[in-house]
């Protein structure tokens, strides 16, 4: 997938001084920072500490006290319950205590309260989450610190703050149900959604697949410094990997009886630089081939066994790989696979994966971009040589659309030359942008997935799944084209109810 990027609940928190106007109120608050710090700021005495971006995270350099933090003001109201989670991580010390605080004040007097903490160990991305019901004050400062440990640095990402009225259609159809003749309807979800209870119970009503946004990713799961300690015994072979960002959401659907697609195995984005070189080292040169296909069957072997261990017959179907196919051109993209593998390194990703995967399981190849030429026969041929092989058993479509692009006759076009390989296929990836929030724009993007739809269920005997990239709007990678079902409300769309219309119509 394209990796989703950051966004505001309301346009006024990008004011300067980032309180709404007092006739606004509050929505919700979310950010992976890939545009910027977001309005957090350093909490220090002497000037010292300095927050930087790092990708789609903020790392925190020069504490020297326990309070020292990234803070952010935001306009609460007295009374109101609201449910916050943020992801951190710490490399300095085997364990440390990380919490969630709050700096408001009243009259000039300023105070704190301790909000929710977690043991952080030391390298996994790990999740602090709770609630918070404010007292009245003047205003409000969120920060994270740590409990003692004063002069370590951490990191933090995906920080969500949001109120818990919101709206649930409670009396809606499910989405499951009535396509329940023809394939899965799902959504992707990350770790904040899934611990709003209230709002994963809404969807998994609505939905029976979801995946995780970035959970099973390469970079959540590889454990790098794990790794980098076993090869000092076990060779340069070794790989170390972890289910911590995972979990929730396998646990979830586990209890709840709801299935999962795995995504993703093999990727060349979101993929630790350390994989690829002699001891976990970026700055070593690259391993041998030889090493590397040993530590792409120890990783996929790893991941395949510790999650059917764990959380077993939940995922049904994996990416195997993703995006290998180059923009513009028949042929493979140039990325690390290639220059360590090779030009086979699909082909071995899907024999490895072929190899240790439940019986049942439906492995994939995933790819964007699908109807476009010369990449549409670029994804043919790969997919014609995995055939071969004897190793695939799907494709996913990544369909991130505008109301208007691409044609619907150019869609089917590439649905026809994929399906005709005999594939089980899925729409891995769905959202249509649209220009403006309007209401006129609302009902052309309702128009175009209908027809979307009415052109997967033409070829519902091989479709698996539809799943949408997102829950609501505002969450979305896309949130500034409006490109999903619900709205940040929580309330369905014009193209909610023409997802409905097109399978109510295909039933009569």
């Amino acid at each position: 997938m394209k990796r989703f990027v950051s966004f505001l609940l309301m346009a006024a928190m990008l004011l300067p001084c980032f309180a709404l106007a007092q006739e606004t109120p509050f929505t919700g608050y979310y950010s992976d920072f890939s545009m910027g710090l977001d309005g957090w700021y350093p909490r220090s005495a002497d000037g010292a500490m300095e927050i930087k971006r790092m990708g789609y995270a903020v790392e925190m350099r020069g504490r020297t006290a326990a309070w020292n933090s990234p803070g952010r003001d935001f306009d609460l109201k007295a009374g109101e319950k609201y449910i916050f989670s943020v992801e951190v991580k710490q490399t300095a010390v085997e364990s440390a205590e990380l919490m969630v605080s709050v700096a408001h004040t009243k009259d000039g007097v300023e105070s704190y309260e301790n909000l929710a903490r977690a043991t952080v160990k030391k390298g996994p991305w790990t999740v602090i989450s709770g609630e918070y019901i404010p007292d009245q004050y003047d205003n409000y400062t969120l920060y994270v610190e740590t409990v003692g440990n004063g002069e370590i640095n951490f990191m933090m990402r995906d920080f969500v703050l949001e109120p818990e009225n919101l709206s649930f259609a409670e009396d809606l159809t499910p989405l499951k149900e009535l396509y329940a003749p023809y394939f899965d309807v799902g959504s992707c979800i990350n770790n904040s959604q899934v611990n709003n209870k209230k709002q994963i119970d809404f969807f998994a009503g609505q939905f029976d697949i979801f995946t995780h946004e970035n959970e099973l990713k390469p970079d959540s799961v590889l454990d790098v410094n794990a790794s980098k300690k076993l090869v000092e015994t076990e060779g340069e072979e070794a790989v170390a990997v972890r289910f911590t960002s995972a979990k929730p959401l396998l646990d979830y659907c586990q209890k709840n009886g709801i299935k999962v697609h795995g995504h993703v195995l093999v990727w060349h984005s979101q993929t630790p630089e350390a994989f690829f070189h002699e001891g976990y080292d970026p700055e070593k040169p690259f391993v041998t081939r030889e090493v590397m296909l040993a530590r792409m069957e120890n990783y996929i072997r790893l991941v395949l066994e510790g999650t059917e261990e764990n959380w077993p017959g939940v995922i049904v179907s994996w990416d195997v790989v993703n995006e290998a196919v180059a923009d513009g051109r028949a042929a493979l993209r140039e990325s690390n696979w290639t220059k360590v593998v090779g030009q086979d390194f699909v082909n071995r990703a899907f024999e490895y994966a072929r190899k240790y995967a439940r019986e049942d399981m439906i492995l994939c190849y995933n790819d964007y971009n699908t109807p476009q030429e010369p990449k549409l026969t670029g994804i043919c041929n790969l997919l014609d040589s995995l055939i071969a092989d004897g190793n695939i058993d799907g494709y996913g479509f990544q369909c991130h659309f505008s109301y208007n692009d691409p044609m619907i006759t150019t869609v089917r076009n590439a649905v026809e030359k994929v399906a005709s390989r005999g594939l089980k296929l899925r729409v891995s990836e769905l959202d249509v942008g649209i220009s403006a929030d309007s209401r006129q724009m609302q009902n052309q993007q309702a128009a175009y997935y209908k027809e979307l739809f009415q052109l997967y269920l033409d070829y519902a005997d091989q479709f698996e799944a539809v799943q949408v990239w997102g829950l609501t709007d505002d969450r979305s990678w896309r949130s500034e084209k409006f490109p999903l079902l619900f709205n940040k409300k929580m309330e369905p769309k014009p193209a909610f109810f023409a997802v409905v219309e097109a399978v109510t119509e295909k039933a009569e």
